[in-house]
């Protein structure tokens, strides 16, 4: 396997971006859930490291590749799971923790909602969705003639 630093940071890049509009989608719908007219979404700076780091999906995805969506997504799921789970709990050791679960009855650790896996499932398939763009030769819009 070639390592490859430039394409590893772009897609940092592009998971980290994604993760952020994804967060404000779904916080500002949130907001119209509660009629809050004003949709306003929010997010932290911390998201876009602990996002970016999605670009680390590309190797499993290629692993995965022809597997169902179900069982490419629930793998998904289960590494974002992990990764939110070490990075909410780093960061709430130093009190700097953006997000708090404790008032769901599905949370781990008060960093975590179970109730969460459709929203990681889906992520992770527009993750590697992303990705797999930056799997193309360049130039290669499409793999039909």
């Amino acid at each position: 396997m070639r390592h490859n630093l430039p394409l590893f940071c772009k897609n940092f890049l592009k998971c980290g971006l994604a993760g952020w509009c994804m967060e404000i989608t779904f916080t500002a719908l949130d907001a119209l859930r509660r009629r809050d007219m004003t949709l306003k979404g929010n997010t932290s700076l911390w998201m876009f490291p602990i996002y970016g780091c999605a670009a680390i999906l590309s190797p499993l995805s290629r692993l995965l590749r022809g597997k169902s969506a179900w069982v490419r997504g629930l793998s998904y799921a289960g590494l974002i799971f992990t990764g939110e789970y070490l990075t909410g709990s780093l960061l709430a050791k130093h009190r700097l923790c953006p997000w708090d679960y404790g008032r769901s009855r599905w949370n781990i650790g008060r960093v975590i909602r179970l109730d969460y896996a459709p929203c990681w499932i889906f992520a992770g398939l527009l993750f590697e969705r992303l990705l797999s763009q930056s799997d193309r030769p360049q130039g290669a819009l499409s793999s039909k003639p």
